[in-house]
C-alpha cells in the first residue's frame, strides 16, 4: 500500500495513526500542499481529482481518498470495527460527528496559524465562531466520555482514531483543553497504546 499524504495534515495523521496501531507496512507519499502539489495535473489525474488528501493507494493500485473511507476499509475485519450492526452504526455515528461538527472548528485555527494568515477584523469574526463550535463540540466529547474509556463499547474502534486527531492538534491552533478533563484522559489513554505514533 501507499499513503499519499502530508505531514501536517490532521486528515493524513489519522490514516497514519491506524496504520502504525494495526501494525500495517505501507510506503509513505507526502506532498507540499501548501505550494499546490495536490493540484498538480499528474495527482488530479491519477490519485484524486478533487485535489485532497490522503489518498490510500491499495495493492491493486485502487485509488481511495477521504480519511473516513480509508479508515473503515482498513478497520474492516479487524477489532477496530465491531460486527454487531448497531455498535458499527455508533461508531458511524461519531465518524460523522467528526466530520461535520468537529474538525472545521478546530483545523481551521490551527491552519491559519502554520500559514500564518493575516487576522482581520472579518478573519477574527471568524475565528471567534469557530471557537465558539469548537468549544461546543469538545463539550459534547467530555459528557459522553463520562464513565467511558473509549466512544464505542469497551474497546478502541475506528471511531476513536477518527476523533482523536484534531483534539490532539487543537492546542496548536490556540484551544485550551484545561477544563476538558475527560477529553484529556482520553487523549492520553490513546497515546499509550502500544504502536502509537505521534504527528511529528
Amino acid at each position: 500500500m501507499r499513503l499519499h499524504s502530508a505531514p501536517m495534515s490532521g486528515n493524513s495523521y489519522k490514516v497514519r495513526l491506524l496504520l502504525a496501531l494495526l501494525g500495517k507496512n505501507y510506503e509513505l507519499i507526502d506532498y507540499d500542499t501548501k505550494g499546490g502539489g495536490t493540484h498538480a495535473p499528474e495527482f488530479l489525474e491519477n490519485a484524486n481529482p478533487d485535489g485532497k488528501i490522503p489518498v490510500l493507494e491499495v495493492e491493486d493500485g485502487t485509488m481511495l481518498p477521504e480519511s473516513g473511507a480509508i479508515l473503515l476499509y482498513l478497520a474492516e475485519g479487524t477489532p477496530y470495527l465491531p460486527e454487531d450492526k448497531l455498535e458499527k452504526a455508533q461508531v458511524l455515528r461519531w465518524m460523522f460527528f467528526e466530520q461535520y461538527s468537529l474538525l472545521l472548528y478546530l483545523s481551521r485555527p490551527r491552519l491559519w496559524r502554520m500559514r500564518e494568515v493575516e487576522i482581520t477584523p472579518q478573519k477574527q469574526a471568524e475565528l471567534e465562531q469557530y471557537f465558539e463550535q469548537g468549544y461546543r463540540a469538545l463539550s459534547v466529547i467530555e459528557r459522553h466520555l463520562s464513565g467511558r474509556k473509549f466512544f464505542v463499547g469497551e474497546s478502541l474502534t475506528v471511531a476513536d482514531v477518527a476523533l482523536y486527531a484534531y483534539p490532539y492538534l487543537s492546542p496548536e491552533g490556540g484551544y485550551d483543553l484545561e477544563h476538558f478533563p475527560k477529553v484529556r484522559t482520553w487523549l492520553d489513554r490513546i497515546a499509550a497504546l502500544p504502536g502509537y505514533v505521534p504527528l511529528r
